[in-house]
């Protein structure tokens, strides 16, 4: 393999190294834990060992050496997994059929995104608002289908914003349209994730996510939280969050996302939104923070999605006193409105 892979691989390997050093030095302990959910430290600790070695073999140049016959593996492979260390001649069928499904996923991740629109969801009503700190921005929402029927919906934010953010949430929002669809489980698409971006070289920081399947007939929300911040469920007069269930994408080896589910009703307010919204501050360095959240979600339930969305855009404006926000802000309301059809077994 030519030394130069060798050079390129190197440096976003130390690019992704750097990122998390920076990440377990320069984080709050509170928002640290947020992004690791269930995870520890540790296992962040183990991931940047997993780096190190791998960065001593790439500058060594033998990164990626066959097990088995000692000749360097595909180039391709090696980007997508730098700890790959079988060709891909070399592995069963099963383990052959599982690796060129990630290389097509890998070259489908580079594809130019259509627009998203807003789904209509029966007994749902949406709305929507995304704003970049800069240009270009690190958070996205997306809503899909799942393969059976079910309703899928997402938002993501990359530790990181600007242009090199956008570009990477370019690659999450694709992976996710091409295995949302395949899947029906936001858990096992949450790890199918983390293993396909983990050790992929050009991945260089983390994404926390939020995704979510909601049962067409019954409103039944599965979930799963990778490190996001914990969307508000208000529910009979009272706010839930949505705490993580798993670590963000990418930050540790081997994520296992746990999932968990709640049952929605006419006049719940689930709210999903990026920490933009939650972390933007007032001319005394105040956090907006998710207690004046849940007051403002309490205080307009009668809105509509659109107006709950307005109302929580003037506050954050008023709050800043009309500075502009530092970070990227999203925010995906979801106003339950009225009974969702019943089945033939439930009619």
């Amino acid at each position: 393999m030519d030394a130069s892979v060798f050079e390129i691989i190197r440096t976003n390997l130390l690019a992704k190294q750097r990122n998390l050093a920076a990440w377990l030095q320069g984080t709050p302990a509170a928002k640290r834990s947020r992004h690791l959910g269930p995870a520890g430290e540790g296992e962040v600790h183990a991931h940047l060992r997993t780096l190190d070695a791998a960065l001593s073999q790439a500058t060594g140049q033998t990164l990626g050496l066959c097990t088995v016959c000692r000749d360097h593996v595909d180039r391709n492979l090696l980007e997508m997994d730098y700890t790959a260390s079988v060709c891909l001649d070399h592995l069963s069928p099963d383990e052959r059929r599982t690796l060129e499904d990630q290389l097509e996923l890998s070259q489908v991740v580079q594809r130019a995104l259509l627009p998203h629109q807003l789904p209509s969801i029966p007994g749902v009503e949406l709305a929507v608002f995304s704003r970049p700190a800069q240009i270009v921005g690190g958070d996205c929402f997306d809503f899909y289908q799942y393969r059976d029927g079910a309703y899928g919906l997402a938002i993501a934010d990359v530790a990181d914003h600007g242009i090199a953010a956008g570009m990477l949430m370019a690659s999450v929002q694709t992976a996710l349209r091409t295995l949302v669809p395949q899947g029906v489980s936001p858990a096992d698409v949450a790890e199918q994730l983390n293993r396909f971006f983990c050790h992929n070289v050009h991945f260089t920081t983390f994404v926390t996510l939020f995704l979510g399947r909601l049962e067409p007939a019954t409103h039944a929300l599965t979930y799963c939280n990778a490190g996001h911040n914990a969307p508000l469920l208000w529910q009979a007069g009272r706010a839930a969050w949505l705490a993580p269930t798993g670590a963000a994408i990418g930050l540790v080896e081997d994520s296992r996302a746990a999932a968990e589910s709640a049952s929605l009703a006419p006049g719940d307010v689930l709210l999903l939104y990026t920490d933009g919204v939650t972390e933007a501050r007032n001319r005394q360095a105040e956090q907006f923070g998710s207690d004046r959240l849940a007051a403002l979600v309490r205080e307009h339930t009668a809105l509509s999605a659109p107006e709950l969305v307005q109302a929580l855009r003037q506050q954050l404006h008023v709050f800043a006193d009309g500075q502009p926000l530092a970070d990227d802000t999203t925010v995906v309301a979801c106003k339950f409105d009225e009974q969702p059809p019943q089945t033939e077994e439930g009619a």
